[in-house]
């Protein structure tokens, strides 16, 4: 049995204008978008989720019953958690330019990029052979963290990688090795391109290949 793990990307949450840390609801048209993109879903054999509100509702609006999965929650923001990254520059320049050039520091008093990246890597490296397709509704983080850990790249490739909410992308497991292969989000209106493999948005044949 082949092992594959598609990561889908929770909708943004309410509340939390541009790129704020924090969790939060699904905004309004967040439900819409995932409610459109249930059809789009592939075969699973088991569904799991970030403990957070909005991956709990993006799997409730989805009808994915999927079990809260410690491993796959979001980096610890800790005293930065809930601002936005305006707020953050204008009151720690500092420290902001530490965490997105320095993937081991973590000025917030919370996890450092380096860390979120081997929290993720021990989750994939734990998944049984026998798995079959693992469903993971998770953080844009997390996936981050999983395409770094299967392109070995190094940690602060972190940073440069789009994934936009409701987007998904899968891994397979041949060989020993992971292989990545982008997928468009199942929400039309977000394609991306077919050479840009570090963004995630495609159709529903594409999900369910």
């Amino acid at each position: 049995m082949t092992l594959r793990v598609t990561f889908l990307c929770a909708g943004p949450a309410e509340g939390i204008p541009g790129p704020a840390l924090g969790d939060g609801p699904l905004d309004g048209r967040a439900r819409r978008e995932a409610a459109n993109a249930k059809a789009a879903l592939p075969p699973y054999s088991l569904a799991l989720r970030a403990p957070s509100v909005r991956c709990e509702q993006t799997a409730g609006v989805l009808g994915v019953a999927a079990v809260p999965e410690a491993a796959l929650r979001d980096i610890d923001h800790g005293r930065w958690n809930g601002r936005t990254r305006a707020d953050i520059a204008a009151a720690d320049p500092h420290g902001l330019s530490a965490w997105l050039t320095d993937p081991d520091a973590a000025p917030h008093g919370g996890e450092s990029v380096g860390w979120l990246c081997l929290r993720t890597a021990s989750w994939l490296g734990s998944l049984p052979g026998d798995a079959g397709h693992v469903l993971a509704i998770t953080e844009a983080s997390v996936v981050r963290a999983a395409l770094v850990h299967v392109r070995a790249a190094p940690a602060r490739a972190f940073w440069h990688l789009k994934v936009p909410p409701l987007s998904a992308v899968t891994l397979t497991m041949r060989d020993g090795l992971w292989h990545a292969r982008p997928v468009e989000a199942p929400v039309p209106r977000q394609r991306a391109s077919a050479d840009d493999d570090a963004t995630v948005g495609s159709t529903a044949r594409d999900l369910r290949r």
